[in-house]
């Protein structure tokens, strides 16, 4: 029996046995990481579709990128992978990628300039959730073949207008950006969808990965690409297994069972310090906490009924007990770290201000629905606001289920309110400034699931040109300045209650040494993992 058999019929992978009462098993293989993470938001691998943070993490082991980050030194920006160099047309608005000779996929095709050109391609012409990051250059289905091209290895990319050319990079390092093997992916098109549910369950890149499996809600499995290009990982499998609980993740760490637990509330990180053999790690995430109003409820459309549920939310409360050391006070959508993020909070809990603001609004009483997802600390944060709401004469009813069901009843903009999180797609400030504060067509045709205040039915009031104008803006101080004048605003008046910023603590074996998450600009780096 191979060890990912054994693996497979042994209680690593099995949840069920390995809560029972039996003998603690052996440690992991010594060729294999074993993570438990809740999964439950993956809805497909594809990376023209992928637009979840779980999925953010299997993409950047399977695929690669004409840029990317160094995950031992994020903060030297962007880096060549399949590009080896580019070069910038005179009027900004072309970008020339020379591409990296002896790169391969894991099919064994050499990856090419027209690999890349049909990858990039496919992303807009799918039209998936996050094509929007590709398509806000201009580039639409009606004109890719002349707006992509390829000159025997070199890729060009022509943008609407000019744009700082470091924006346009950080975006190719998007989720979205993950450069497919068009021969394979073509050799599976079925009915003209260029692939796209065969690459939901199978993975054709050229990273140090390849996807094995993946059983919804259950587990992914990768094992190392053997034709990859770079250094052959020392993990030869990484399983991720959905454990939800975050006591049952703790269990199976402190037995040895799994590597990695990346989910434990404060009480299980607390107990995972004391335990033998295990070891946690704190690191600064850009994933935001924050709740939203959906703006076609009559009610929540008021002004000052947006303002009053901003002072009906017990920030510090949940700060210093259930969210103690995982999340901090961050109240605009710019995280700490980011071209111009700033640490104005002014919204605290304050009952009478907000009763005030709800009479002055003609809204003596609401009863409303907020999704969320089947999480712990989420939940908590629900009740947390559904306690406070009711104080002010709101009723919150808490509706539970799994992330596909919640995200999808929240990009058909049926919730009332959302509770919920967002992460950043690439390092640039556009990336959230684009969805949250962006909406140039509010019509339920325009189907922007992308963008945040579409989901919500938020004709931003004149910030979607403020966006649109800091996006072009070169000098970079000047810029900053805009995007905290945008935040200004947006905190006064938008739908959105953002809450905390993300200190992902996660738990490790004390053997596990490299695992990198990405901090606040990319994902999680199993290849670069020992033990």
């Amino acid at each position: 029996m191979n060890t990912l058999s054994k693996l497979l019929s042994s209680g690593i992978i099995s949840l069920t046995t390995a809560l029972s009462p039996i003998a603690s098993l052996a440690a992991t293989p010594a060729d294999t990481l074993v993570v438990a993470n809740r999964i439950d938001d993956i809805i497909t691998i594809d990376p023209a579709e992928s637009f979840e943070f779980a999925g953010s993490d299997v993409s950047r082991n399977i695929y690669q990128k004409l840029v990317n980050f160094d995950p031992f030194n994020l903060d030297a920006g962007y880096q060549p992978e399949i590009a080896e160099s580019w070069t910038v047309s005179s009027d900004g608005r072309s970008i020339t990628f020379q591409i990296r000779d002896g790169l391969t996929f894991a099919s064994g095709n050499p990856v090419t300039a027209e690999d890349v050109a049909f990858s990039l391609r496919r992303a807009v012409a799918l039209e998936k959730t996050p094509s929007f990051i590709l398509t806000q250059f201009g580039f639409s289905a009606d004109n890719i073949k002349e707006t992509i091209t390829t000159d025997g290895n070199s890729v060009t990319i022509t943008t609407d207008k000019r744009y700082a050319t470091s924006f346009v990079l950080n975006c190719l390092t998007a989720t979205i950006g993950g450069i497919v093997d068009m021969k394979t992916v073509m050799a599976n098109e079925v009915n003209g969808d260029m692939g796209n549910e065969w690459l939901k369950t199978h993975s054709a890149g050229s990273g140090p990965y390849i996807l094995s499996s993946w059983k919804p809600n259950e587990s992914v499995v990768l094992t190392a690409n053997p034709n990859y290009a770079g250094s052959a990982p020392a993990m030869a499998r990484v399983v991720i297994r959905h454990v939800q609980e975050s006591a049952s993740q703790r269990l199976l760490l402190e037995r040895g069972d799994i590597d990695v637990a990346r989910n434990l509330n404060t009480e299980d990180i607390k107990g995972a310090r004391e335990a033998d053999g295990v070891i946690v790690e704190d690191e600064l995430r850009g994933r935001l906490m924050y709740f939203a109003l959906n703006q076609k409820h009559p009610d929540l459309a008021k002004p000052k009924v947006r303002q009053a549920m901003k002072y009906l939310v017990d920030y510090k409360g949940m700060e210093s007990s259930f969210l103690d050391g995982q999340y901090v006070i961050h109240q605009n959508f710019l995280p700490r770290t980011f071209l111009g993020a700033v640490d104005a909070n002014p919204f605290s809990l304050d009952i009478e201000k907000a009763k005030g603001l709800l009479a002055e609004a003609g809204v003596d009483s609401l009863e409303l629905e907020v999704g969320v997802r089947e999480a712990q600390e989420r939940i908590e944060i629900a009740q947390s606001l559904q306690n406070t709401f009711a104080q002010a004469g709101i009723k919150l009813n808490i509706t539970v289920g799994t992330a596909k069901q919640i995200l999808g009843r929240y990009r058909a903009r049926e919730l009332d309110v959302y509770l919920g999180a967002w992460g950043p797609d690439y390092p640039d400030p556009n990336t959230n400034a684009a969805t949250f504060a962006f909406n140039p067509d509010n019509s339920d045709a325009a189907n922007a699931t992308g963008i945040l205040a579409w989901r919500n039915s938020w004709d931003t009031g004149g910030l979607t040109e403020k966006t649109a104008a800091a996006v072009v803006e070169s000098d970079r101080n000047k810029r900053s300045e805009m995007y905290a004048d945008i935040q200004a605003i947006f905190r006064d008046t938008s739908p959105f209650a953002i809450m905390f910023q993300r200190i992902e603590q996660t738990a490790l074996r004390d053997n596990v040494e490299n695992l990198l998450l990405g901090g606040a600009t990319t994902a999680a780096s199993y290849w670069t993992v020992t033990k």
